[in-house]
């Protein structure tokens, strides 16, 4: 990503809660305590830009002590995950974070958990998958047609669960929609254009 892309800027604000292993002198304002330092066993939450510092900073340890550990965030918790292995279209990704993906992303390269990975893996595939059926079905005929009095590019065609899953889109996905759907809505034209010769 680049360097002033605003998804990446807002991604590495988000919050992860990480625990101090060591007394720390001077950091109390971290934890609502100024001029205090910042005990041992503390959890605070860091953005993410931060939290990754400090655990690259924990790998240059001789004695392998580290000083800070990092816990996944509420939007890649063990009930999130959970539910992502029951059915990943059921669950709305932008409750969890406007930018699910890049945070997961992130933390992946952090942590080093196997089945958060395979688990993501299957989430983007049938989320994915999904995304284009609805990315065709937006503009389509399913209530109208021209010539009839109704607009046929107003129809979204989706019904409540369509309109369900795509509110629950987050910002990478609800890219990936409006790119598919500009396809799709580019295709047809150029099929009815191709009729018309």
């Amino acid at each position: 990503m680049s360097y002033y892309d605003i998804d990446s800027i807002l991604t590495d604000a988000e919050k992860i809660p990480c625990t101090f292993q060591l007394d720390i002198p001077d950091l109390g304002y971290l934890d609502n305590s100024p001029g205090q330092p910042l005990k041992a066993g503390t959890t605070v939450n860091l953005p993410l830009w931060l939290a990754e510092m400090l655990v690259i900073a924990n790998t240059g340890s001789v004695d392998n002590n580290t000083f800070v550990t990092f816990d996944l965030p509420p939007a890649l918790g063990n009930d999130v995950v959970s539910a992502l292995k029951a059915d990943p279209r059921a669950v709305p990704l932008r409750d969890r974070s406007a930018h699910f993906y890049g945070l997961a992303t992130h933390m992946m390269d952090l942590s080093e958990e196997q089945e958060l990975g395979q688990v993501l893996r299957k989430t983007f595939v049938s989320r994915a998958t999904e995304i284009a059926l609805h990315a065709r079905k937006v503009g389509g005929t399913g209530h109208g047609h021209k010539g009839k009095g109704k607009d046929e590019s107003s129809n979204l065609g989706l019904g409540n669960a369509g309109e369900e899953f795509l509110r629950g889109l987050d910002d990478w996905e609800r890219k990936l929609f409006r790119k598919a759907h500009e396809g799709a809505k580019a295709g047809k034209e150029w099929m009815e254009s191709i009729k018309k010769y």
